[in-house]
C-alpha cells in the first residue's frame, strides 16, 4: 500500500496542513524572525499543495496509464491535448478549471509559479520637465497582496474534496 500513487497526494496534503500550523504559529509574530517564518510558512503549503495536484494528476495517469504519467510537472498533464488522446471526465474537469483564471486551481498554479520569478524593482518612471509639477498617483499598492492562510487552507480542502470524489470515480470499475 505504501507504494500506491495516492500515497504521495495524501502525504502532499497532510505536509501542507502541517505547513499551514507553522504559518498561523509564525502568523502570530511572537517569535523575532516572523516575518521570514510567514513567507517560509506560506512557501512551504504553497509547494506541498502543488506536489498535492500533482499526485491527484498522477492518479489519473496511472489510472488511465496515460503515457505522461511520470511528468513532472502537473501542467503537462492537465493539457488540451492529454484530454483529445482520451476521454477522461477527472481530467476534463481538471483541464477546465485550470484554463478559468477564477478557478482555485488557476490561482494555485499562478502561485506556485510567481514564486519562481525574480524579485522586480518597482518601476519608477522618469521625471519629464514637459509634465505638470502636480501628478495624481495612486495610492493602491501594485505589489500582489500576499496569499492568505484561509485562502491557502481552503485550496487544501478543495484538493483534499477532489481528490476523493475522483477515487470514488476510479474505483468504480
Amino acid at each position: 500500500m505504501a507504494n500506491e500513487l495516492y500515497t504521495r497526494t495524501n502525504q502532499k496534503i497532510y505536509f501542507a496542513g502541517l505547513s499551514l500550523e507553522a504559518l498561523g504559529r509564525a502568523e502570530q509574530g511572537k517569535e523575532m524572525n516572523a516575518i521570514a517564518l510567514t513567507q517560509a510558512g506560506r512557501e512551504a503549503a504553497l509547494f506541498h499543495l502543488y506536489g498535492a495536484l500533482l499526485g491527484l494528476c498522477h492518479e489519473i495517469a496511472g489510472y488511465y496509464r496515460l503515457p505522461q504519467a511520470g511528468a513532472l510537472r502537473a501542467e503537462l498533464i492537465m493539457t488540451r491535448d492529454v484530454l483529445e488522446s482520451m476521454a477522461i471526465p477527472e481530467l476534463a474537469e481538471l483541464v477546465e478549471m485550470t484554463q478559468s483564471p477564477d478557478s482555485w486551481i488557476a490561482r494555485l498554479l499562478k502561485a506556485h509559479a510567481d514564486m519562481f520569478q525574480p524579485p522586480r524593482v518597482p518601476h519608477v518612471p522618469k521625471g519629464d520637465v514637459t509634465q505638470p509639477l502636480i501628478v495624481a498617483i495612486s495610492l493602491e499598492d501594485d505589489e500582489p497582496k500576499p496569499l492568505s492562510r484561509e485562502e491557502l487552507e481552503s485550496w487544501r480542502q478543495e484538493l483534499k474534496k477532489l481528490a476523493l470524489r475522483f477515487r470514488e470515480g476510479l474505483n468504480e470499475c
